[in-house]
């Protein structure tokens, strides 16, 4: 998990009194945040949409606790006889002292509108100190710092822009930070996650009014489906 707090899910980052999100986690995503089997960018994500949403939080709860009564109910397994002599020589061997604690991501995080606490400890700056880099056709982004098979990053649309028509070679979730965005699946705001995967082909178009702030995570690149999208596969991997 990383510096992720996987406890530390209550509401912050200006979601007080914000009405619930309309489009959650699949469960399959949440019981793997539970057991830890998620990779941390995915956990990220998670821990994220947790602190705006009151009924994924619920729900992380009632697959973590039934995780655990899993697993106080497996029998236990026997031992061989000399399973303590065995565990107490690898504590003599080099390098098994204990490892620090890894330090949280950033120094310190505080209250934004945009960027819940959990989040900013990656970016390590307020929404409006972003250091976004194009990434082309009008979209911004930042790369964030993580571990495993997955990449995550900041993506800024424009207001009323369009993202160029595509699918997925993997999976990806996209959370809504700021604003909003609307395909064929559905409007999507703060605290909304779609989850995509190589069955939907779609062009979310950012809503009027403000930029579409999201945090994105892929386990493999997009996939331009467009007539132009598809001569720019072969260019560019986003």
């Amino acid at each position: 998990m990383s510096a992720i707090e996987k406890n530390k899910t209550t509401v912050d980052g200006g979601a007080c009194g914000a009405p619930p999100p309309n489009h959650h986690l699949p469960d399959e995503v949440l019981l793997d945040y539970a057991s830890g089997a998620a990779d941390e960018g995915v956990s990220l994500l998670v821990a994220t949409h947790l602190t705006l949403c009151p009924i994924c939080r619920d729900r992380a709860a009632e697959l973590d606790a039934l995780g655990g009564e899993l697993v106080e109910n497996l029998p236990p397994a026997d031992l061989s006889d000399d399973a303590f002599a065995k565990l107490l020589a690898r504590l003599d061997e080099p390098g098994s002292e204990p490892a620090a604690a890894e330090p949280a991501r950033k120094e310190q995080a505080t209250d934004d509108a945009t960027l819940p606490r959990v989040l900013q400890r990656y970016v390590g700056a307020a929404a409006q100190d972003i250091p976004w880099q194009p990434l082309g056709l009008g979209v911004d982004h930042v790369d964030l710092s993580v571990e495993g098979g997955s990449r995550a990053m900041l993506l800024r649309v424009p207001e009323g822009r369009a993202v160029p028509q595509h699918t997925h070679e993997g999976n990806e979730y996209v959370l809504v930070l700021q604003g909003g965005f609307s395909d064929a699946h559905g409007h999507f705001v703060r605290g909304d996650v779609e989850a995509s995967d190589d069955s939907v082909d779609h062009r979310p178009v950012a809503d009027g009014g403000e930029d579409c702030i999201c945090l994105a995570v892929t386990d493999a690149p997009l996939k331009l489906t467009s007539l132009v999208g598809r001569a720019l596969n072969r260019f560019a991997k986003l």
